[in-house]
Formats: structure tokens, C-alpha cells, sequence
């Protein structure tokens, strides 16, 4: 723990959200990788902070469930909404009821705000000595928000007034509230015992928190963020993209700045756990999502869905769908490719046109240039499998694994039916179907013999036009003779 680290961040998640119309819980929806939750306990971690508690409430099984599905996340249970005030007192009591230290507030559906201002709220907190400090932002239109009126001396917070109650003059004032604080841990344990719940909701207001603590004698101040789009709640479908659009140019231009080509940010989507290296390519129409990672001189795109997937160094997918594989260096995927899970393209391997792969580990420089299905199979180094090749897997009931060794070329249109082991450096002839092993250094030839029945057509089919033709060229064959 840092200097400025808080002793907790409470997180108030208990809402429904029922302006979203779903039956998803509102903090539960996801932009760029993660749910709005995810987003705001990802940067109250990077506080590091010693306790981090989540309010829960409504559908609380299921946010539950979602926070310990990674890393597990303390959650408090609040069984009947009242408010702010009650949220922030069923927190603390997760945490024995009082916390020595700065404790910070947050909502769990402002994905925007980053670890950074919440850094910095809480070291102006820990610099002013204050017993409250408002996380606030000047925005170009303060028109429905509370209004932050400071004295002019001291430039200390003196009321937050909501907008329907302001004068003329502070409806002119342009820093509003987020509804972020950073709270001394025991003056808060104190004030959150006196606030009432005579107000028009009966509910218990975190806000009065402050004029509680003020009337007090204590110091109320405020941090205003760098950037006022990062306090955007998210209340309906509308602001979710609007917030998943400000994200992911945010993380695009992160990229950007260390080292990735993004030729067409305003097509290309970025999940905010895609990790890069420089001299990456991202080509228009991208979408990199979850885990993907991008190493030095890859390119991907365009058109491309790369999900969960490493993209070695200097690797090429075009067109193509990856979904939890990993691409080894200098490796070619596309255009039209569709890798699936559990595959493992080596280094300067290709998966080629059309050829889709599932749970296949393929060597190095081994190539499957088009028409092909590769399905839980092994194929070693430098091996060519000829187009049209299908690897069955399936025999209605249980999946088997097929085995290819290197330096194996195999025709086109194949059936290789599983279970079965070819072995190193073997031939098999175009349109066979192994079922059974083949050893090292083998031809396999599973066909059956071409037979041609010549005048078949003439004495089946007469008067078509495949008689005629064959009569025409037949008496054309007479004349050069």
C-alpha cells in the first residue's frame, strides 16, 4: 500500500436499473470486456487498497456470482434499498463497522472512471486534511446536477445544491457532484448513525453526510476530475453506448500511444483486457476482445474477430475468427478462417481459406491451405494436407483424435476418420479414406479403382445433350484420324 492508498473502497451496487428494460441487473451489462462493476472494481484496485467491499442488493445472487467468478470480491448484502446512506452503512458493517482511514464511495455503474482520478481524490483528500472530499468535474452543461458552491477564501466545499433549488447565480456554476466521495473512516461511522430519513423518499442520503460533518466543525473539499466525462452513470441503453464508445476510444488511443497501428479507430473495437506489443497492426473492422494479446509485428484484420487469443510475432490473420487459440510467430490464419478453441497454430504454420480448426495442435511450418476441417487432432512439423480434407471427429456419441506426423503430404479431399495415427513422412493418395493407421513412410491409397464404361451415355441417355456432345466430339476424332 501506497501513502494515499485507501483503507477501503466501498462500492454501492445494489440497484436494479430498471430504466435499462432487461433482465439483466444493471451493473452486470458489459462494454469493452467487462461489466460496469467489473470496470469500477478494476480501478479501485489499482488503489490498492485494504478492504474493497461491494454492496449488493438487488439480484445480489447473481452480481455475486459475477464478482467471484475471477478474482473473489467481499460483498455486502443490502436487503431493502434505502438509499445511499443505508448502502454505505451495510459496507462498513461487512468491515466491523468502523474503518480507520480514508474510505472512498464509489457507484457501480460509472465504467469511466479511472484509477487515476480516483488517485487523485484520494491524495487531495489526505493533503486538505478534509473530513469529506467531493470528487467533482466541470462540465459544459451543469443543467440537472448539484451544483458545488465553495467559499471563496478557502475554496472549501460549503453546500451541494441540487439544481431545483439553486438560485440564478449558482445555476451559472459549471462543477457539479459525481456522487464519488473520499470520507474519513471514522467521522463517516459517526455521521452515518445521525442521518434521517425525514425526506420525501425516506431514505437515508449519503449526502447528508456532508452537512452533518460540516456543521461539525470538519473540512469539506473537493477534487474535480480531469476529464467530466468520467462520472457518467449509466441509467438506459443509450448511455451504455455512449459510454462503450468513449471506452473504447480511450483504450484505442492507449494503444496507439505505445506503439500499435490502428489504421481505422473508428471501426475497430478494443476490449480493456487486450494486451500489445509494439509494431502491431490492427486493420479496419477488428474487434480484439477478452485476453488477446498482439505481439511485436503481428497484424490482424481487417474484418477480423480475434477473441481470448495470442497472436504471435509477426503472425498475419486476415478475415478470420479466433476464438481461444494461440498463433504462433510468423503464422498465417485467412482469409475466411475460423480457429476455435483449443487450437494451436505453430510457428509459421497457415490455416488457410476456408478451414476451420477446433482443439488441433499444428506443427511447426506445417500448412492447411483451404476447404479443410481439422478437429481434435495432432499434426506434426512441415506437413501439407491437401484441400477439401475433413478430420471426423465424431462418431455420434463420443469425439476421437486423429494423429498426423511431419513431413507428411496428404491429397486433397481425405477423410481421416478418428481414432487413427499416420505416421512420419506418408503420402496419401487424393479422395482416400483412412481408417486405419498408416506407417512411416507409407502411400496410402483407400479408393476404389476407376472404371470407365465407354458408350454408357450414347445407349442411356440418347438424344441428350451430353450424347450429342460426345457424338460431336467422337466424329471429330473419326475426321483427324
Amino acid at each position: 500500500m501506497s501513502a494515499t492508498s485507501p483503507a477501503a473502497v466501498v462500492v454501492l451496487a445494489a440497484g436494479e436499473g430498471t430504466r435499462m428494460k432487461s433482465k439483466t441487473p444493471k451493473v452486470l451489462h458489459e462494454i469493452s470486456g467487462r461489466s460496469l462493476v467489473g470496470h469500477v472494481v478494476a480501478a479501485a484496485r489499482e488503489l490498492d487498497p485494504q478492504h474493497l467491499v461491494v454492496v449488493v442488493g438487488h439480484a445480489s445472487e447473481q452480481v455475486t456470482a459475477h464478482l467471484n467468478a475471477g478474482d473473489a470480491v467481499r460483498t455486502a448484502f443490502q436487503a431493502e434499498q434505502n438509499g445511499t446512506g443505508h448502502a454505505v452503512r451495510m459496507g462498513l458493517e461487512e468491515l466491523g463497522g468502523s474503518v480507520e482511514g480514508t474510505v472512498i464511495v464509489v457507484c457501480g455503474d460509472t465504467p469511466l472512471l479511472s484509477g487515476e482520478t480516483l488517485g487523485a481524490l484520494a491524495a487531495t483528500h489526505a493533503a486538505d486534511a478534509n473530513a469529506v472530499t467531493v470528487l467533482s468535474a466541470e462540465v459544459p452543461d451543469s443543467t440537472g446536477y448539484g451544483r458545488i458552491v465553495r467559499d471563496s477564501a478557502t475554496g472549501a466545499v460549503t453546500e451541494i445544491v441540487e439544481h431545483k433549488d439553486a438560485t440564478d447565480e449558482q445555476r451559472a456554476i459549471r462543477e457539479i457532484n459525481s456522487g464519488v466521495f473520499a470520507f474519513d473512516g471514522r467521522l463517516l461511522g459517526d455521521a452515518l448513525g445521525k442521518v434521517r430519513t425525514d425526506n420525501s423518499q425516506g431514505e437515508e442520503y449519503l449526502t447528508d453526510v456532508l452537512s452533518i460533518l460540516r456543521e461539525a466543525g470538519h473540512r469539506v473539499g473537493a477534487s474535480v476530475a480531469g476529464d467530466h466525462r468520467e462520472i457518467l452513470g449509466i441509467n438506459n441503453r443509450l448511455q451504455l453506448a455512449e459510454a462503450r464508445r468513449l471506452l473504447n476510444e480511450r483504450l484505442l488511443e492507449r494503444a496507439m500511444l505505445a506503439g500499435v497501428t490502428v489504421v481505422d479507430p473508428a471501426s475497430t473495437l478494443i476490449d480493456a483486457t487486450v494486451t500489445y506489443e509494439r509494431d502491431a497492426v490492427v486493420h479496419p473492422g477488428t474487434q480484439l476482445l477478452g485476453t488477446t494479446h498482439l505481439a511485436e509485428d503481428s497484424e490482424v484484420g481487417p474484418n477480423s474477430r480475434i477473441e481470448n487469443t495470442v497472436v504471435g510475432t509477426g503472425a498475419r490473420v486476415d478475415n478470420s475468427v479466433t476464438h481461444s487459440a494461440e498463433i504462433g510467430a510468423g503464422a498465417l490464419v485467412g482469409p475466411y478462417a475460423y480457429l476455435r478453441p483449443g487450437t494451436r497454430l505453430g510457428a509459421k504454420a497457415k490455416a488457410g481459406t476456408y478451414v476451420e480448426m477446433k482443439n488441433a495442435t499444428i506443427g511447426e511450418g506445417t500448412k492447411v491451405p483451404h476447404l479443410s476441417y481439422v478437429g481434435d487432432a495432432t499434426i506434426g512439423d512441415h506437413t501439407n494436407i491437401g484441400a477439401a480434407s475433413v478430420f471426423v471427429n465424431y462418431d455420434g456419441v463420443a469425439k476421437h483424435h486423429t494423429t498426423i506426423g511431419s513431413h507428411c503430404r496428404t491429397g486433397s479431399d481425405n477423410m481421416f476418420v478418428a481414432p487413427v495415427t499416420v505416421g512420419d513422412g506418408v503420402y496419401t493418395a487424393a479422395g482416400s479414406v483412412i481408417t486405419k493407421d498408416v506407417p512411416a513412410g507409407s502411400l496410402a491409397v483407400a479408393r476404389g479403382q476407376q472404371r470407365n464404361i465407354e458408350g454408357w451415355v450414347a445407349r442411356k441417355r440418347p438424344g441428350s445433350a451430353a450424347a450429342q456432345a460426345a457424338q460431336a466430339s467422337s466424329q471429330e476424332t473419326d475426321g483427324q484420324s
